[in-house]
C-alpha cells in the first residue's frame, strides 16, 4: 500500500515556514501549468523514489502534474542496462538489433501515451527517444539526468546525443557529470524526504522491532550497505572489505537491497554475493521486497557504520539517507558522493578495499569521532539536499525556460 504523502505544510517543521511561503509564491507564478514526468519504472532505484514523493506537493501547489511509466520488455531492459553502464564507462558492446529493440519500444510506448504537459521531464536514457514526439505535443521539454555521463562508452553516447540534443534542456546532478551540448544546461541535485518512511524519525521500539522482524543480531556493531545488487555498487568488494575489518574488531556485516523492474542483472549479481559470502555467520545478505522503507530506515539507524562502496554512481541517495539519519559514512569518492561527504567533516572517503576497511575500523574503534561525523553530516543534508530544495529548483527551473534566463543551482 502506497505511503500517504504529506501536506506542503508538514514540512515546515524541518525546513522552516519560509521555504513553504517560496515555494508557494513560485507555484502562484506557474499559474496552474500542466507537468509531466517519465521514467522507466514506478519502483526500485532513486528516481522513482524521488517523484513518488515530488509528484504530490507538484499537485498540492496547484500544478497539475502527471507521472507516465514506459512499459518494456526483457530485450529492452538488457539494452537499456547495457546503456547505463557504458554510460558510466563500462566497456559493452552494441549490435544494430540492440538499436532497434530501443527505438522500436520508444515507439510503442508513444503511441499510447499522451504527452501534452506544459512541461515535459524524460528521466534517463530510457525514454530518451519520447523526444521525436515534441513537435506534435508541443510544450517545453527537459532531459533530466540521474548517472555520471562524464566519461561515457561513446558509441553509446553518441547514440543518445542526437536525442538529447532535441530537449529545449538538461538536468544534470553535478557540473562534473555533464556533457558539452547544444542546449542549456542546469545543475539539480537529487534529494530525500525525511518525511518518509524511510527518513522519518523512529522511536527505539519501532526500530527493535523490525530487526527483530528481519531477524537481524544486535550483540555486535553493525555495518550496513543498503543498494540493488548491483555490479557497479560493488557488495563483494563490501564483504572483502569486511573480511579485512573482521581481523581485529568483531562486527556484523548487513548487505540489503532490492531490484528494480529495469534492471535485469540482479539476481545474478546476488548470486554472487551470496556466493562470496559463504556460510559466515556474520554476514547477512537481505533480499527486500519493495516498499520495505521502514525497515531499511531502521536498519540504517542501527547500524555503526554505513557503507557506500560503489565503482561507479550517479548520486547515491542512500549516502544522503544515512547521513540524515547522523550516521557516520564510508563511501567511494565518485559520483555525486562527494558533494555529499567532507572528508574527516561529514563522513569518509575512500578509493579502494583495503581503504574501506581502514575507514571502517577507525570508526568502530573510535565512536565520538563517529557520532561527530554523523552530526555534521545530518547537518549538511538538512541545508542541501532536502525535497523541498529539490521542488524550489524544478519550480525556478520553469520559470527560467519561459523567461529564457540562465540560472544555475549549485
Amino acid at each position: 500500500m502506497p505511503e500517504a504523502a504529506p501536506l506542503l505544510e508538514d514540512y515546515g517543521v524541518v525546513v522552516g515556514s519560509q521555504m513553504i511561503d517560496e515555494l508557494k509564491f513560485l507555484a502562484d507564478r506557474l499559474g496552474g501549468r500542466r507537468v509531466q514526468h517519465i521514467n522507466s519504472t514506478a519502483q526500485g532505484g532513486g528516481v522513482a523514489e524521488i517523484l513518488n514523493r515530488l509528484i504530490p506537493l507538484f499537485n498540492q501547489l496547484g500544478l497539475d502534474t502527471r507521472w507516465e511509466v514506459l512499459e518494456g520488455n526483457a530485450p529492452f531492459f538488457e539494452m537499456t542496462k547495457k546503456v547505463h553502464n557504458a554510460l558510466h564507462g563500462e566497456p559493452e558492446r552494441f549490435s544494430r538489433k540492440d538499436f532497434r529493440v530501443y527505438l522500436e519500444c520508444n515507439a510503442e510506448n508513444l503511441k499510447r501515451l499522451t504527452l501534452d504537459g506544459d512541461a515535459v521531464f524524460i528521466h534517463d536514457p530510457q525514454p530518451a527517444a519520447f523526444v521525436e514526439s515534441r513537435r506534435k505535443w508541443g510544450g517545453r521539454w527537459v532531459w533530466r539526468c540521474h548517472v555520471d555521463v562524464s566519461a561515457p562508452q561513446m558509441n553509446a553516447w553518441r547514440f543518445l546525443e542526437r536525442f538529447i540534443n532535441r530537449f529545449d534542456a538538461a538536468i544534470f546532478s553535478a557540473p562534473q557529470f555533464a556533457q558539452r551540448l547544444s542546449i542549456r544546461q542546469f545543475l539539480i541535485a537529487p534529494s530525500i524526504d525525511p518525511l518518509s518512511e524511510k527518513n522519518r524519525e523512529l522511536t527505539t521500539e519501532e526500530v527493535d522491532r523490525a530487526m527483530d522482524q528481519l531477524q537481524i543480531p544486535r550483540d555486535k556493531p553493525i555495518v550496513t550497505q543498503v543498494s540493488r545488487f548491483d555490479r557497479l555498487k560493488d557488495p563483494v568488494g563490501v564483504i572483502e572489505a569486511f573480511r579485512i575489518v573482521k581481523k581485529s574488531v568483531d562486527a556484523r556485516l548487513v548487505l540489503a537491497g532490492g531490484g528494480a523492474s529495469d534492471d535485469p542483472e540482479g539476481a545474478e549479481v546476488l548470486a554472487q554475493v551470496r556466493q562470496r559470502a559463504g556460510n559466515d555467520p556474520d554476514i547477512l545478505i537481505l533480499e527486500l521486497p519493495p516498499g520495505s522503507n521502514l525497515q531499511i530506515n531502521a536498519i540504517q539507524r542501527a547500524s555503526a557504520v554505513v557503507v557506500q562502496k560503489s565503482l561507479r554512481e550517479g548520486f547515491a541517495l542512500t549516502v544522503t539517507e544515512a547521513l540524515w539519519k547522523g550516521k557516520p559514512v564510508v563511501a567511494s569518492a565518485v559520483g555525486g558522493i562527494p558533494l555529499q561527504i567532507a572528508h574527516k567533516y561529514g563522513g569518509m572517503l575512500c578509493h579502494s578495499v583495503e581503504g574501506a576497511a581502514h575507514r571502517i575500523k577507525q570508526l568502530l574503534n573510535s565512536p565520538g569521532f563517529a557520532e561527530r561525523l554523523g552530526k555534521n553530516g545530518r547537518e549538511h543534508v538538512r541545508q542541501n539536499f532536502l525535497l523541498t530544495r529539490h521542488l524550489k529548483e524544478y519550480l525556478l527551473l520553469m520559470l527560467a525556460l519561459e523567461s529564457g534566463q540562465d540560472v544555475t543551482f549549485l
